[in-house]
């Protein structure tokens, strides 16, 4: 009985790093393709992303176009542009032509637009270059940059017999077969065929016949993110993509869907923190510097207008010290619930759950906020109450409080709303810009409210 190898997943030591630099180093070849042949290729990309370029490199030529194709796709996106700005236009070549026409596309569209066409030029299959070219051609973040041409096609005239036959020469190249699509002989997407029907029908049968007419799909000029949506809606592994005239194109699997709402993700989590641009920790200092100080600035100029607004309010610090100690907490509560509002509201719009009348949204988040505000206020004025023993200024600051919540709250779900209608990422809605707008304002409305009971 052979022995099972257990399933341990991979782990990056530093160990592992310096025994494939030593490797490299003393060039035993044999040694370093017997070790790297252990691992799978994401795990390798994950190994070459902590060597020196020239390590990288040499790790690359020296192992097969299979192998390093898909290591390639996976490295990381600053490490794969260097690499390949060392590798040879026929080297690139040899690489794209064993992926899938939409992760060869994606490495393409990386270089430069004349050493695309140097690549291009040195690929070899002509079906596979047309295809490659045709993906090119389609706006970024649509559905047609992001299908593959791949895929397992019948006509609807075929018989079952001859579909099994045409079925198996169009599978080998199709990495993973989700699904299989019926045209007519026009091209169009007319369904879908199930295996198991393909499977239990007569060889004779038509797939006119067999196939299910409802079929999901896509047009090739949809966003990106319409397309996640549908896809998750409908629990889909695959969906095919059409034109206009309905002409069957490509397919986009969950793979490059989960690839993009990654992208996404780590989109919305910078701007929500206030970075603007794609970067990472691993980039320059004037990078990092770049994508940070636009917001900080913002900060900055918030910090001035608290300072402005209080100076109007002088009279009130003079006689009431206390209202002045309050303030920082005023204003953290009126950024934090307006925090929590717009990061609910962005939620929903990413997951499609955000729907009907904006007025109805925004009357239930004036309800919650206002019985948060009521039963944090309660507390507050028994505290300063005790504390400073004016049943006055207990009122003003505790009635101030709910006000600034419950207007926190409706700016922090307005904005999100408002930015979303108007094509701008409501992401940016999460981050400093409705913090310090929210500071701003609760600094004012508290001072304004406290001189009005006060009597100042």
């Amino acid at each position: 009985m052979p022995e099972e190898k257990d399933n341990i997943q991979f782990e990056l030591t530093d160990e592992l790093i310096e025994r494939v630099k030593l490797l490299v180093e003393n060039q035993d070849n044999k040694e370093l393709q017997k070790l790297l042949k252990e691992f799978h290729y994401a795990d390798i990309a994950e190994i070459l992303d902590e060597l020196n370029l020239e390590d990288a490199i040499y790790v690359i030529k020296l192992l097969d176009s299979e192998t390093t194709s898909d290591i390639l796709k996976e490295l990381d996106e600053d490490n794969r542009e260097k690499v390949l700005r060392n590798l040879s236009a026929k080297e690139i070549a040899e690489e794209v032509e064993e992926l899938d026409t939409d992760d060869a596309a994606d490495i393409i569209q990386e270089l430069p637009e004349e050493r695309q066409h140097e690549v291009i030029a040195k690929i070899e299959d002509e079906e596979h270059k047309e295809e490659i070219k045709e993906l090119l051609t389609y706006d970024d973040g649509t559905a047609g940059a992001l299908m593959a041409k791949e895929l397992v096609k019948v006509y609807e005239t075929w018989t079952v017999a001859g579909c099994l036959r045409r079925i198996r020469g169009q599978a080998e190249e199709v990495t993973r077969v989700h699904s299989i699509y019926v045209v007519n002989k026009e091209e169009k997407l007319i369904g879908r065929l199930s295996l198991k029907d393909l499977i239990v029908a007569k060889n004779d049968q038509k797939i006119a016949d067999i196939y299910i007419s409802n079929v999901d799909y896509v047009t090739v000029d949809e966003e990106a993110e319409e397309v996640a949506k549908v896809m998750a809606k409908y629990d889909l592994e695959a969906i095919p993509v059409v034109d206009q005239s309905k002409t069957l194109l490509g397919r986009i699997t969950i793979d490059d869907i989960v690839d993009l709402l990654k992208e996404e993700a780590e989109k919305d989590y910078q701007l929500a923190a206030g970075i603007t641009g794609d970067v990472d920790s691993d980039d320059s200092i004037i990078e990092l510097t770049k994508a940070r100080l636009p917001w900080l600035f913002l900060g900055l100029i918030g910090g001035i207008g608290a300072f402005l607004i209080m100076g109007n309010f002088e009279e009130l610090f003079e006689e009431y010290v206390v209202l002045f100690l309050f303030t920082p907490l005023i204003a953290a509560m009126a950024g934090n619930v307006g925090v929590q509002s717009s990061a609910i509201i962005v939620q929903g719009l990413a997951n499609d759950e955000v729907k009907g009348s904006i007025n109805k949204r925004l009357f239930k988040e004036m309800l919650l906020a206002t019985l948060n505000g009521i039963i944090l206020a309660i507390f507050l004025f028994l505290f300063v109450w005790s504390y400073n023993g004016d049943l006055n200024k207990a009122l003003a600051i505790s009635i101030s409080l709910v006000a600034v919540i419950i207007i926190a709250g409706l700016i922090g779900t307005f904005v999100p709303l408002f930015l979303n209608k108007r094509g701008i990422d409501p992401a940016i809605a999460t981050g400093p810009f409705i913090t310090t707008s929210n500071d701003i304002l609760g600094i004012l409305l508290y001072f304004w409210i406290a001189k009005m009971i006060l009597g100042i």
